[in-house]
């Protein structure tokens, strides 16, 4: 069975966007941004909701080619479009680079993805993650919580209907006092 991971930068009020889809306050640091970086080329599949899909896929597919790109954004670029995706839509018709389409059930098809032989599986989008969680399906979890309140917007976590257990299994700090926690589920 593959490992379902769900991970995202975070305010410290447990946001993944505040009010308008704002991400301006999450603007990782170089060092954070390698973290991520590393965690891209360690994934097996990413699974994509619709709006985190088109926000990634409106800048990585060419932002190697952009004025005063850094290496480490080359480096991303080059991860981000080698990594196979799936993006999970309603209302897309079509996906391009190295994405396949899901317009069905997402839950049944992330128990059948990680179910299959493979690498390590990532799971990003609020509503998206939100199916996954609520169904147990979340193997672990990644903040970045960063030291800002932005007081509302898109939460990291959806409510739930009981507790899910989970024991801490690494925790580090990176510039800006971001302090990044990882937890697995106790199954």
């Amino acid at each position: 069975m593959r490992r379902l991971t769900y991970g995202m930068n975070v305010s410290l009020d447990g946001y993944i966007a505040a009010p308008g889809d704002d991400i301006g306050w999450s603007v990782p640091s170089d060092e954070l941004f390698q973290w991520w970086s590393d965690r891209v080329a360690e994934t097996g599949e990413s699974l994509y909701g619709r709006k985190l899909w088109e926000t990634m896929n409106s800048h990585w597919p060419t932002a190697d080619q952009q004025p005063g790109v850094t290496p480490a954004e080359v480096e991303f670029a080059h991860r981000w479009r080698d990594m196979p995706k799936v993006v999970f839509s309603s209302t897309l018709t079509e996906v391009d680079g190295n994405a396949r389409l899901v317009t069905g059930d997402a839950v049944a098809e992330i128990a059948r993805i990680k179910a299959q032989d493979g690498g390590p599986l990532d799971i990003g989008g609020a509503t998206l993650a939100a199916a996954a969680v609520r169904a147990g399906l979340v193997d672990e979890y990644v903040v970045a919580t960063a030291p800002v309140l932005v007081g509302g917007g898109t939460p990291f976590l959806p409510a739930l209907d009981s507790w899910v257990d989970l024991d801490l299994v690494e925790t580090r700090t990176f510039p800006g006092g971001i302090v990044l926690t990882r937890y697995e589920t106790r199954r």
